[in-house]
């Protein structure tokens, strides 16, 4: 009787639909494949604005994936020649957060540091969307409605970065794999 009934059950779970991935997991999915990039070079430009008065127009911009561990993934983000930036996404309990290090050429931390958010549950294993958390509102007020937004193409060729404010895009970079990550 308790393989009777053991067989009946197996049998109902495998017969149930599949079912969206819970959101975490989408974060946990996104985390391991940028994690799979580490060593990975970017390059490109800022696509948007179009207008050619935004700080970054006309820069290379390059992005490498280049510290990655079990709970945090390091990307410095080089304008120019200006090597002040660097994208931390961190696994916390909660799910993923995005930071922004911005240093002086002397590594001290600029007095607008750390700033960014938490990814929410509507991203997928190759995008995440991170909203302004409390910290950005209050260091950068004009910041509080802030979307930043990270993805990877499939097959890893392809990195883009997004920042939107009050619902419009603000500034978009795309950039092309230059050197693989390292395996």
């Amino acid at each position: 009787m308790i393989l009777r009934t053991t067989a009946i059950v197996l049998a109902g779970m495998l017969a149930l639909p599949c079912h969206a991935v819970p959101a975490g997991d989408a974060r946990d999915a996104f985390f391991a494949n940028l994690g799979k990039l580490c060593g990975a070079v970017y390059e490109g430009a800022s696509v948007a604005p179009d207008d050619g008065g935004e700080a970054f127009a006309g820069k290379k911009l390059v992005a490498t994936v280049s510290a990655c561990n079990a709970s945090e993934i390091r990307i410095p983000f080089v304008v120019g020649e200006d090597a002040s930036r660097t994208w931390i996404v961190t696994r916390t309990p909660a799910g993923l957060t995005l930071q922004h290090d911005h240093r002086h050429a002397d590594g001290a931390p600029d007095e607008q540091t750390m700033y960014g958010g938490a990814a929410g549950s509507d991203g997928s294993a190759i995008a995440q969307m991170f909203r302004a958390d409390a910290y950005t509102a209050r260091l950068i007020p004009a910041a509080a409605t802030n979307v930043w937004t990270l993805s990877v193409s499939p097959d890893g060729s392809k990195l883009s970065y997004v920042l939107e404010r009050d619902g419009k895009q603000r500034f978009r970079a795309e950039l092309l794999q230059t050197r693989v990550p390292n395996r």
